[in-house]
């Protein structure tokens, strides 16, 4: 049996077929990626105009037509460096990442402050100098009453949504 071969009369290594199927499947997540991509966004990724073409009709399409798209778009990628356009798509997704984290960090602000927390509501009124001290423990009284009486968390809101804004005007 005659194997292919280079001029060192080596065996050229065949890739691992485990492996090529591997390689597929990420081109096929990173496809679903991009085709999850709203337009104006899509147009921020460097692509090739086929492979941009490929994207734009996956995105109006159902089930197994979407499918069949997947593997055109995958098969599309293999002339694309791959780590470009996932570091791209990580960039697009990162302001959002921050905006979760931020809303996070204002709902332990809020539960801190319910839980009573006076230490917190000072480091607040420091840290952010637009802080009425005032009305966030008028915040915090009212909020905690409506939680005693079982009332809708109107207060609890209108909490959040003060701090949002003292964290978003520094």
């Amino acid at each position: 049996m005659m194997y292919p071969t280079d001029e060192d009369d080596e065996r050229v290594e065949r890739a691992n077929k485990t492996q090529l199927k591997r390689e597929m499947a990420q081109r096929r997540e990173l496809g679903k990626r991009l085709i999850a991509l709203k337009p104006a966004r899509l147009n921020e990724v460097s692509l090739s105009e086929a492979l941009r073409d490929a994207v734009s009709k996956a995105q109006s399409m159902k089930r197994t037509a979407l499918q069949r798209q997947i593997k055109l778009i995958a098969g599309l990628m293999r002339d694309v460096d791959e780590d470009v356009v996932r570091g791209e798509l990580d960039k697009i997704d990162q302001p959002h990442k921050e905006d979760v984290k931020a809303l996070h960090e204002v709902e332990g602000w809020r539960d801190a402050l319910l839980a009573g927390n006076d230490g917190l509501l000072n480091d607040l009124v420091q840290q952010f100098e637009f802080a009425d001290r005032q009305k966030l423990r008028q915040l915090v009284r009212n909020a905690n009453k409506e939680s005693a009486q079982n009332k809708p968390p109107k207060s609890a809101r209108l909490l959040f949504k003060y701090l949002t804004e003292l964290r978003a005007n520094t």
